[in-house]
């Protein structure tokens, strides 16, 4: 090779270094959208398992739209679940989960804001992508109103409990059998959690519009006092879309179903 291009290819590689490191990780934690549209919202029916009797306890809601994120196309999405007045005066729930995803479903913000019974806590991820890395500056309001800030740096992707069922929606399941694991880092409050998604078949579901639907059933699972405990397991359709029909809680109180009754 002669000096001039060895010189050229010199330039070459940093420049394509220089992109590598620049949107390396986000590119990495970014995969094609196959789900979402421009506006879904989903309505659902809260049941709770009341000694050993499931009664209808309250509404669950998740909408996503396309929305722009500082300056870029994104995703909104929002999970909430009311418990009825009745329910109220038993176990009081108000749970409001908001992410802000690219439209290439790389995370960029999480939010929960939760008070169950007498605990009341918020937990907010922020997340960035300098150098290659996947940064997260994670901040955890305690019931006392004491807050824990944490910043840390990765250099993998990780995720929050919203942000990776979004993801999910697009992942392509054709291949899977029963029993197929994805492992991931969930960001929770001011550390990362230790989860995965288990697919644990097919299931036909019967949601409360009387219609019934071929799902797809995954398990979200977290590490424990070194034990996996489901958090959630959702009831998607078997289709591109894997629109969740059926979600169930387990809670810490119990448990609770939450089963789709309109969309649009």
């Amino acid at each position: 090779m002669n000096k001039t291009k060895k010189i050229f290819s010199l330039i070459a590689a940093v420049i394509m270094q220089a992109l590598v490191f620049s949107t390396g990780a986000q590119a990495q934690c970014s995969m094609k959208n196959t789900a979402l549209g421009k506006s879904e919202v989903l309505a659902y029916n809260l049941y709770f398992n009341w000694q050993f009797i499931w009664v209808k306890a309250g509404t669950a809601s998740m909408s996503t739209v396309s929305t722009v994120y500082k300056g870029k196309p994104a995703f909104r999405s929002s999970l909430i679940t009311r418990t009825s007045d009745k329910v109220d005066k038993f176990f009081r729930m108000r749970d409001t989960l908001l992410v802000y995803a690219t439209d290439q479903l790389a995370p960029l913000y999480y939010r929960k804001g939760a008070h169950e019974g007498e605990r009341y806590y918020v937990d907010e991820a922020w997340y960035a992508y300098p150098n290659g890395k996947c940064a997260v500056t994670m901040k955890h309001k305690h019931r006392d109103g004491s807050i824990t800030n944490e910043k840390k740096t990765y250099d993998h992707c990780v995720y929050d409990m919203l942000n990776i069922f979004l993801r999910a929606r697009s992942f392509d399941p054709k291949n899977w059998k029963k029993g197929h694991t994805i492992n991931i880092d969930i960001t929770g409050g001011s550390e990362l959690v230790k989860a995965k998604l288990v697919y644990q078949g097919k299931e036909t579901v019967k949601a409360d519009n009387e219609k019934k639907y071929k799902c797809l059933v995954l398990s979200y699972i977290e590490k424990e006092d070194g034990r996996d405990k489901e958090i959630v397991r959702f009831f998607v359709t078997d289709d591109k879309r894997h629109v969740p029909i059926r979600l169930d809680l387990f809670l810490r109180f119990g448990s609770a179903k939450a089963f789709l009754s309109g969309m649009k």
